[in-house]
């Protein structure tokens, strides 16, 4: 199988690129860049709209995909959203109001361009797959189909805010501390002209850190529903065709769309779901193998926006990789395995099996505070360090129960689930489970996990505190998986009452008892029998157009490189920090002469048995020169979080500098009440 992308440069039309700037019905103008087929004869359009900076930051992605979808016949389109990059406005709150309706009027104002025939796409990663996914629940007329990769259909419980009920200590800081460092980087005079020191200033003025509101709703409530698909998919009508990765924390949407969007009367929609982390499937970026991606989504295009017979809805509603038994490693070139396809989801070739825990009496877990250091990258993207190592440590300082040795194959694809019976001395408390593949030699390779927040169990919208020293029986599902035991292996699951730096530890959240016997664990097991019978599903070799010929330089040789993740423990006062370098692309020079300068450094730190000594720390510094030109401008930040018993604590600070002089810089000081968290 192939990771490496071949470079293609021979396509059916010569491209041209041309930088324009798209009027809001208020005034603002968006900033858009254009790859078009030359010729008079008008072409679809493909939109792809996010704040990441189409100029410098998404820059070399952007070029791989955008001029080979135009060398096949379609004006590939890459926006800012409003307030970021060279985009006019100010910022706003992830997928506002204001950034949808923008959308939509892209939408719309492609479509009645002339070299436009009329018919829109939507594709992005991440934000651009959330905001495709969005747009198209409100149905803009030119919008026929979109591709969504990496992306959620539920804001609440499946993006980088909340889990299972939970705050996501991990990314609930780390995202909102990027985003803060993000919006605060000026436009480009290269690109503004003289006007880009007032546009600066003025965002600058207008930056809230998305901490504050994100902490201010914890449980699931209208801010959290505004935006999430799944509170209505029937309001998607476009075509979609939505991918994902099995170490992508946002894997589930896949599995949710084409159950709940393939019914009668459902938008058309096809699922994808390979090994890959939270990458676009045709970069060749570890966990592989790649695919020819591009091609993949041409043929969806080319069905939905050309009229074309490419035979994707005939291909199975949903495509999964099924990975073969491993050995932990916290990263894989390529991971062994198969693709199968379903034509239905749920799958009649699944059936629930549940697997008794063993043992009678009641068990006590209480789960020292730093279980989780070896959790892993809540959002891998193809380091060295991102997924989990062995997972024995951590089996170690949770309640494991074993299965017997496997005297056969077991195939699972889909979401595992957890019924448990739980006594609680405590109010609060949150539950942990992991499944783990167990090898002959001891060795634990994790599969999937989930978690519950105790006072979400009777849903995520109305918390319900545990009345001490009472029983009651728990359900929760796991993340989506597809994956082969092997015989002689031991399918393991492992429960804990704390998993930090991912979940925020509970005040009061001192464990609780497990009564195995009224416990189990359900697991989606496949029949692969019919397999054989099937057409064998294939992909292309990944391809790429020409890539942007960005130089990275080297460091001193006098500097250190850092360790991408690193664990400390002080045994002396059983502290334990996590260090973190995000490494999302370090220092590059583009050909324009722009030089762009980031580093990054995330810090996680909790006491063994003191809950409330979590705390968060994310440090971001970023440079944008320009030598020829004299431009020079550098942004600090500094995002802590800490809690009580009662209250959450944050603190942000940013310094902007042009040259040596500070011209903007401002704290924050915030204490949110700790309601559902």
């Amino acid at each position: 199988m192939q990771n490496t992308p071949h470079i293609r440069t021979d396509f059916p039309h010569r491209v041209f690129r041309e930088d324009v700037r798209i009027p809001m019905a208020d005034g603002t103008e968006l900033y858009a860049r254009i790859w078009r087929p030359y010729g008079s004869e008008p072409v679809p359009a493909l939109l792809e709209y996010l704040p990441y900076r189409l100029g410098d930051w998404t820059a070399p992605r952007d070029e791989q995909r955008h001029p080979w979808y135009a060398g096949h016949g379609y004006a590939s389109v890459r926006v800012d959203v409003r307030g970021h990059g060279n985009s006019r406005g100010m910022p706003g709150d992830e997928y506002d109001e204001q950034e949808l309706a923008d959308g939509v009027a892209v939408v719309e104002w492609l479509a009645a361009q002339p070299w436009c025939s009329g018919r829109v796409g939507m594709f992005g990663i991440s934000w651009g797959g959330f905001n495709s996914l969005q747009i198209a629940a409100r149905a803009p007329e030119a919008l026929k189909a979109i591709v969504t990769v990496c992306s959620a259909d539920d804001r609440y419980d499946n993006d980088v805010h909340y889990m299972g009920g939970s705050v996501l200590a991990v990314d609930m800081h780390a995202w909102a501390a990027t985003m803060l460092a993000f919006v605060c980087r000026p436009p480009d005079p290269t690109h503004v002209g003289d006007d880009w020191r007032r546009m600066w200033l003025d965002r600058l003025e207008a930056v809230e850190p998305f901490i504050h509101t994100w902490l201010a709703h914890q449980s699931r409530d209208d801010y959290w529903r505004h935006g999430s698909v799944s509170e209505d998919y029937s309001a998607i009508d476009a075509a979609v065709l939505a991918v994902g990765g099995w170490h992508d924390p946002y894997r589930d949407t896949v599995l949710r769309l084409v159950e709940h969007l393939s019914g009668d009367g459902g938008a058309p929609v096809r699922g994808l779901i390979g090994p890959w982390s939270h990458q676009y499937p045709d970069r060749g970026l570890p966990p592989g193998p790649a695919i020819g991606f591009l091609q993949e989504t041409l043929r969806w295009w080319d069905h939905w926006l050309k009229d074309a017979d490419t035979g994707v809805m005939d291909d199975p509603l949903l495509r999964a990789w099924i990975s073969e038994s491993h050995p932990p490693a916290t990263v894989y070139t390529e991971l062994p395995g198969r693709w199968v396809g379903e034509t239905s989801w749920p799958s009649p070739a699944i059936r629930t099996t549940a697997y008794a825990l063993p043992g009678d009496a009641p068990v006590e877990v209480a789960s020292p505070q730093h279980t989780g250091v070896d959790a892993g990258r809540f959002f891998p993207f193809g380091n060295d360090a991102d997924l989990p190592p062995d997972q024995r440590e951590e089996d170690g300082r949770s309640v494991s129960f074993d299965s017997a040795p496997l005297t056969e194959r077991v195939e699972i694809l889909g979401r595992p689930r957890v019924r448990l019976r739980l006594t609680s001395q405590a109010r609060r408390g949150q539950v942990i489970a992991r499944v783990c593949d167990v090898a002959p030699d001891g060795s634990s390779t994790l599969v999937t996990r989930g978690v519950l927040n105790l006072a979400a169990r009777h849903g995520r919208d109305h918390p319900v505190e545990w009345a001490p020293g009472t029983t009651e029986d728990v359900a929760f599902d796991l993340n989506g998986i597809g994956h082969a035991f092997p015989p002689g292996h031991r399918i393991r699951l492992s429960l804990s009452s704390a998993y930090w730096p991912w979940i925020w530890p509970q005040p009061d959240g001192d464990g609780w008892t497990v009564h195995p016997s009224h416990s189990a664990m359900d697991l989606p097991v496949r029949d692969a029998s019919g397999d054989s019978t099937r057409p064998a599903i294939a992909f292309a070799a990944p391809e790429q157009s020409q890539p942007l010929a960005v130089e990275y330089p080297e460091p001193p040789e006098s500097e250190t490189p850092r360790p991408e993740r690193r664990v400390i423990r002080d045994v002396a006062t059983a502290d334990w920090t996590l260090e973190v370098d995000p490494r999302y692309g370090g220092t590059r020079v583009y050909p324009d002469g722009l030089h762009f300068t980031e580093d990054a450094l995330e810090t996680y730190r909790i006491r063994t048995y003191d809950p409330l000594t979590a705390r968060t720390r994310s440090d971001w510094h970023i440079r944008l020169h320009r030598p020829d030109i004299g431009w020079d401008v550098r942004i600090d930040t500094e995002s802590q979080i800490t809690a009580d018993a009662t209250d959450f604590e944050t603190y942000n600070k940013v310094t902007c500098r042009e040259g040596e002089d500070i011209v903007f810089e401002r704290e924050w000081r915030k204490r949110i009440p700790r309601t559902a968290g």
